[in-house]
């Protein structure tokens, strides 16, 4: 079997190389495409140091790279690294929040993705007419909306999110995450865990009558505990973002740099030491994710604590949701996975082709996404304003006009007085 990987200079992709040479679903090759061959040829070297006996290739053009592929994987960031630090900047100089998914910049990285994504789906439906497409591509949501809606590719999108809001849920309630069944729902960065079920026995009025045990369902201070009891539900780490904006902004300015500035710096260090050369490439690579991963949400937050990931996480991380959901697409078995597909009805609220971000039963058909319940209005409320920000994102980035592109950064709650919108929709673009 072959694998594509589109984004293929990505610095997780080393992570995913050696999680899928290791996955027994009889894979033989990994192919990697990147426009930027410098830093590919290095993930490619570091990527065949781990992949044992799978074969690595890196391509010059997608064409060769995705031919015959049975699934195909992309994370690509258009600008790289660089655009996201001057994205954030951006944001930050115009007095809104400075995350790369959500809000301004969220916005930003949308608009230059989309085309891109939708082109490399096209292809795929050439060379690999029945191949998954499964897109880590950022943000998960509106990227793999705007590919469904304009190609035929078979696009699921992806996202270790949930699955890290389970595992702390059940670590917080003593329980074993793998025997546990969650009650999940939103869209992607959107999403909220309303209960959690083992051998079928409710069990998160534990959480909300122990202020103690619900404080522990987070690894970072990000919602107080008086508004989580009162919701009465989990909401992923990015509704800090939405339900504390201001606190957010207050402490990346008082940092004085953004979360895209520092992973920049540590990203071309790394680059640096392996183009250079270090005595163990694979450990300087560990190295570098274990800086990356502890500094995540620290700035955001004000938090001077690492985040360490704790030796309990059993279902979180980059390379498992995928494999997961590959081996349950090869092997058929029907297992329940988080992931990013259609509505088809599930949320009477929104349109049947929106995608959201449901549990879904995942055999060789693909995935089906379960029943939801019907969700609290202020969910609804939320997500019903998203996606009708994202479908307006996909119309900019499909028309490329200026006020398309300011009509949907227009819609978003985090975007900052409308009166100011078209100014940053002008500075986004040009940064």
């Amino acid at each position: 079997m072959k694998v594509a990987i589109i984004g293929g200079a990505g610095v997780r992709v080393p992570l995913l190389v050696r999680g899928l040479a290791q996955a027994g679903l009889g894979i033989n090759e990994i192919a990697l495409f990147d426009i930027d061959a410098t830093r590919l040829a290095v993930i490619a070297d570091l990527s065949r140091r781990v992949a044992g006996s799978v074969t690595v290739r890196a391509h010059d053009r997608p064409e060769p790279c995705l031919e015959a592929a049975s699934f195909v994987i992309t994370s690509i960031r258009v600008g790289g690294a660089g655009q996201r630090a001057r994205d954030e900047a951006t944001a930050l100089a115009h007095g809104v929040v400075a995350q790369e998914t959500v809000g301004a910049v969220g916005f930003a990285m949308a608009v230059r993705t989309i085309p891109a994504m939708i082109e490399y789906a096209r292809l795929t439906m050439q060379l690999a007419p029945r191949a998954w497409l499964i897109t880590f591509t950022n943000p998960v949501s509106v990227v793999t909306q705007a590919v469904r809606q304009e190609t035929g590719a078979r696009a699921i999108g992806i996202c270790d999110t949930p699955y890290e809001i389970f595992e702390d849920a059940a670590h917080a309630l003593g329980l074993p995450a793998t025997e546990c069944v969650y009650d999940y729902f939103g869209l992607n960065h959107l999403g909220w865990l309303r209960e959690v079920y083992h051998r079928g026995v409710p069990q998160m009025d534990r959480l909300w009558n122990d202020p103690a045990r619900l404080e522990s369902a987070y690894r970072d201070s990000l919602f107080e505990t008086t508004r989580l009891r009162e919701l009465r539900l989990l909401p992923s780490e990015y509704l800090y973002y939405y339900y504390r904006p201001e606190t957010a902004l207050e402490h990346v300015r008082r940092a004085g740099t953004s979360r895209g500035e520092h992973v920049a710096r540590l990203t071309d260090a790394l680059f640096e030491d392996l183009s250079r050369g270090v005595p163990d490439p694979v450990a300087r690579y560990e190295g570098y994710l274990a800086a990356r991963d502890a500094s995540y949400m620290q700035l955001e937050t004000g938090s001077t604590a690492p985040r360490i990931k704790p030796v309990w996480a059993e279902l979180s991380g980059y390379d498992r949701i995928a494999i997961m959901t590959m081996r349950a697409i090869v092997h058929g078995t029907g297992d329940v996975i988080p992931l990013d597909v259609t509505n088809d009805g599930n949320f009477p609220f929104l349109l049947p082709d929106d995608v959201v971000e449901v549990p879904c039963e995942v055999d060789a058909d693909g995935p089906r996404a379960l029943p939801v319940p019907p969700v609290p209005e202020h969910c609804a409320s939320l997500m019903t304003l998203i996606k009708e920000y994202e479908r307006a994102t996909i119309a900019a980035a499909l028309s490329g006009a200026a006020r398309d592109r300011e009509h949907a950064l227009s819609l978003n709650p985090l975007a900052g007085p409308r009166e100011h919108v078209a100014a940053l929709a002008a500075a986004l673009v040009t940064s």
